[in-house]
């Protein structure tokens, strides 16, 4: 399906931004600088860095920090450092040579440890846009990215719910949620960028129930 494609993640979630029914579902997100990752994980103690323009978890890190020190992780392996400037240098040599951005970290819930999130797909058919798919991906062990490429398993989407959240939460109000988030995020993406025909959102539920939108993708695979 051939459609208008947006590459930039920064592009896309500036605007959502603009809409406050939609801003905060949103992680906090700033470009990629020294002074920023200092901020941010001193806000946040977690945070995900990863390239402005990617796909399939390709070239994503992530760094912890607390009063023992930064820890680095990539892919299946991490990396401790008791000083910032060591932790940072690392960074920068592991990382794509391309624009980064820094994205609030958020804690998954899990299933049975490995952190779950959800792919919903829509396409423009005539003048409607129909809801095409709803799953869950599960990390595969040892791995924070959920893409199937990565080795993540895909669940239906009620069974992801039903498993990784507390029981007094309603699967079928969360699934509701979900539904009604990316129509009104449709609407907005379709009247920011014309011309687009396919999207796929990226979620995630955090331990509490709390629903984030990670990124959207025009071209959804």
């Amino acid at each position: 399906m051939s459609g208008r494609q947006l590459a930039s993640k920064w592009l896309k979630t500036e605007a959502l931004l603009r809409d406050p029914r939609v801003a905060r579902y949103i992680p906090k997100m700033k470009s990629l600088t020294i002074t920023n990752l200092q901020t941010m994980l001193r806000q946040y103690g977690v945070v995900v860095v990863k390239p402005d323009v990617g796909a399939g978890g390709n070239g994503i890190l992530r760094v912890k920090y607390n009063a023992e020190g930064y820890m680095l992780t990539h892919g299946s392996r991490s990396f401790s450092y008791s000083r910032f400037a060591e932790m940072y240098s690392i960074l920068l040599k592991m990382k794509k040579p391309r624009s980064y951005l820094i994205q609030q970290g958020i804690q998954l819930a899990t299933i049975e440890g490995r952190p779950i999130d959800y792919r919903v797909k829509v396409v423009k058919e005539g003048k409607e846009w129909i809801f095409r798919s709803m799953v869950g991906r599960l990390a595969k062990p040892g791995l924070f990215v959920t893409n199937l490429c990565r080795g993540g398993t895909q669940l239906t989407c009620k069974e992801g719910l039903r498993r990784s959240l507390s029981h007094h939460i309603s699967v079928n109000a969360k699934r509701q949620e979900m539904s009604k988030l990316t129509s009104v995020c449709t609407t907005i993406m379709e009247k920011r960028f014309p011309g687009i025909t396919q999207l796929g959102f990226d979620y995630g539920i955090d331990m509490k129930g709390q629903i984030w939108i990670f990124e959207v993708n025009t071209r959804p695979q």
